[in-house]
């Protein structure tokens, strides 16, 4: 869906340097309570592709012409999650490495607002493809991540908790990102930093979660959602091995 909307695919490094995970993220270090971090070296494992993205364009200027500049980023992904406590830490709902399909823009200034709700859509279309009820909320200021401006989570409806559980976070961070990268774009008028957005598209594990607790039957079978079948080789029921 995701190439049809104009989106670049990226396979995206797990290793990168410090700079480019504070300049997305925040912070004059890296946070060691999340971050992975290798002894010896200026290198960090990602938390998440929106990082190595958010670097491709480190010191560049981009045409006008050439945004909104979509680029959908493949990665595993690793957070040390220190602190994380409660039922969220048995499972697959958190866990310290995960593969994840990340949206990020970058847009012109006066554009991003209108991109942030373009992508909670996307993440909603997906959702919906597979039958799964959702919910959409707009996350207090107190809450959001420090690059971020505005953020939506979507939570997905997960039998077993009772409750909706996270499924996306989808954040504008205008020109927080872009200030601190030196990432420009080049206008009639001179130069301007650019915005740039991210939001999971679909986070493995979760949908996983998500998925399975939804579609599992009265014998314990799970049905396979009907947007899956042609992707799982025909295959419309799971039978868990005993």
């Amino acid at each position: 869906m995701l190439l049809a909307q104009g989106f670049t695919p990226v396979i995206t490094p797990v290793l990168v340097r410090s700079e480019i995970i504070t300049g997305a993220w925040g912070g004059a270090e890296l946070d060691e309570h999340q971050v992975y971090r290798i002894a010896g070296e200026d290198l960090a494992l990602i938390g998440t592709s929106e990082q190595a993205l958010a670097g491709m364009y480190k010191e560049e200027t981009l045409d006008e012409a050439q945004l909104p500049l979509r680029l959908a980023g493949i990665s595993w992904c690793f957070r040390r999650e220190a602190g994380s406590y409660g039922k969220d830490v048995r499972g697959i709902y958190r866990v310290h490495q995960f593969d994840k399909l990340e949206m990020f823009s970058f847009t012109l200034p006066d554009a991003s607002w209108k991109e942030h709700e373009y992508l909670v859509s996307l993440h909603e279309r997906l959702l919906q493809q597979l039958g799964l009820h959702h919910r959409v909320v707009a996350v207090c200021g107190g809450d959001t991540s420090a690059p971020s401006a505005k953020t939506y989570d979507v939570e997905t409806w997960m039998p077993a908790r009772g409750e909706y559980g996270e499924t996306s976070s989808i954040s504008n961070c205008t020109d927080f990102q872009a200030r601190r990268l030196g990432i420009r774009v080049r206008r009639a008028k001179g130069t301007a930093y650019a915005h740039t957005l991210n939001g999971t598209a679909m986070a493995t594990s979760r949908a996983l979660v998500a998925a399975l607790e939804n579609y599992q039957q009265q014998d314990g079978t799970i049905r396979v959602p009907d947007a899956l079948v042609p992707y799982m080789n025909g295959m419309k029921v799971i039978t868990p091995a005993r």
